[in-house]
């Protein structure tokens, strides 16, 4: 059974940790968009940090990673479950800038 949209939102609350506020919204093309902001921090003016970037991949993974690289460098005392993927997110950041820097230098 596929979970629902608040129950991948509980889900996901409960691994970004205390810092956290995560709302998932239904996108143009009926896909989730996690959106994880920072309950402490802010980016311009007003408005709190986020892991949401508009155009881009906002699913779990690529929301989470986002999160957990925020969290390791602005909280880095923080204690929050998603801490476990940061090793699986560095390697993610790894292999998608090798993929981009191979593409930048291929001859066309």
């Amino acid at each position: 059974m596929v979970a629902s949209r608040s129950a991948r939102e509980r889900k996901a609350t409960a691994q970004a940790g205390p810092l956290a506020q995560v709302r998932i919204e239904v996108g143009a093309q009926e896909q989730f968009v996690y959106k994880i902001s920072c309950t402490q921090c802010r980016a311009k003016g007003h408005r709190p940090w986020s892991a949401y970037r508009p155009g881009a991949d906002n699913g779990f993974m690529a929301a989470m990673d986002r999160w957990v690289f925020h969290l390791r460098e602005k909280h880095p005392s923080s204690d929050a479950p998603c801490l476990e993927f940061l090793p699986a997110a560095e390697q993610r950041l790894h292999e998608r800038r090798a993929q981009q820097d191979a593409a930048r230098t291929r001859p066309d």
